[in-house]
């Protein structure tokens, strides 16, 4: 079937809800969440470059924009789930890197494999971009528990989802987090002030831990 079947299964993020199983306000796709990873990760790259850090900016679309395509394969598994050993985290990575894998020899025209090995493969590393993607990837997270804090959801899932990300997120040493941190961080705290759920004082223990 060839590149038609890459194409075609992109619908397939659609319709694959995040944070399955649990009460939310808005559903969020994977497609959705992609989507927003490729435009928190454009701006943290932009505040890199202005602070002198050389970006390579190909690979970054790349990366940002195909990271979460093996959950076609495996769906979104819950967090508290996939994360509950560094043992379980890497078997399903290894599953999931082996099914897009092997949709690539079975799809993918042999002059195309060695591109689509590299556009969806897992780009969390320690190259620039890759932690780019990182704090873009967390960013998304805060953002999708704050809106549910926001208007009251009460399950503890989104109150550990923003609070794990904005831990990841302290602890990557780039530029860009420190704006975030400094600069925007602020103005989400201050949005989330009327909340009947004490966003403030979350976020103080997070940034304590």
């Amino acid at each position: 079937m060839g590149i038609h079947a890459y194409f075609q299964s992109l619908t397939d993020l659609e319709r694959i809800i995040r944070c399955p199983g649990k009460f939310k306000f808005q559903e969020h796709s994977v497609s959705a969440h992609s989507w927003k990873v490729v435009q928190y990760a454009k701006t943290l790259a932009d505040i890199e470059e202005s602070n002198g850090v050389v970006v390579d900016w190909k690979k970054l679309y790349e990366i940002t924009s195909s990271h979460d395509y093996g959950e076609i394969f495996i769906g979104d598994i819950k967090t508290p789930v996939k994360h509950y050993s560094l043992e379980l985290r890497a078997m399903l990575q290894k599953v999931e890197e082996g099914m897009v894998a092997h949709f690539i020899d079975e799809h993918i025209p042999k002059e195309f494999q060695l591109i689509f090995r590299r556009q969806l493969r897992e780009g969390k590393d320690d190259s620039v971009e890759g932690q780019i993607l990182e704090v873009a990837d967390k960013l998304d997270q805060i953002y999708e528990a704050f809106a549910e804090l926001q208007r009251g959801n009460t399950e503890k899932e989104f109150i550990l989802m923003y609070r794990n990300a904005l831990i990841k997120i302290k602890g990557i040493k780039l530029h860009c987090v420190h704006y975030f941190l400094h600069n925007i961080l602020p103005d989400l705290v201050h949005e989330g002030s009327r909340s009947p759920i004490d966003i403030e004082q979350i976020t103080k223990e997070a940034l304590a831990s």
